[in-house]
């Protein structure tokens, strides 16, 4: 299992987690973390409802930090600076960057 962050929860954050969710590759990979600055009631109702894509395929609940998701439990961070994120006490393996902030190793 590749345990996986996503960075920055706007249009491609959501639709990277969507199309993750309704792959194949879904047993292979588990988002485990999110870091946006939107609060978390926010983030969990763009995930349910999308104007383009409709109603996400399964139920989208909130648990004060997490996010749930079926039986997979993420959980929200809102932190601006990224060397400040708990990447390696949640075991992520890869964090994928959706913010745009970071384009480059410097920055990142």
């Amino acid at each position: 299992m590749i345990n996986v962050a996503i960075n920055g929860y706007g249009r491609i954050g959501r639709n990277v987690l969507r199309a993750l969710y309704e792959s194949a590759q879904n047993n292979e990979i588990k988002i485990v973390a999110i870091n946006d600055l939107a609060p978390a009631n926010v983030n969990a109702h763009l995930t349910q409802f999308d104007s383009v894509h409709g109603q996400f395929s399964q139920k989208v609940t909130l648990a004060e930090n997490t996010m749930l998701i079926g039986n997979d439990e993420i959980t929200l961070t809102q932190e601006r600076d990224p060397a400040n994120l708990p990447w390696k006490a949640l075991n992520v393996d890869i964090v994928l960057e959706c913010t745009g902030l970071f384009t480059s190793r410097d920055a990142a």
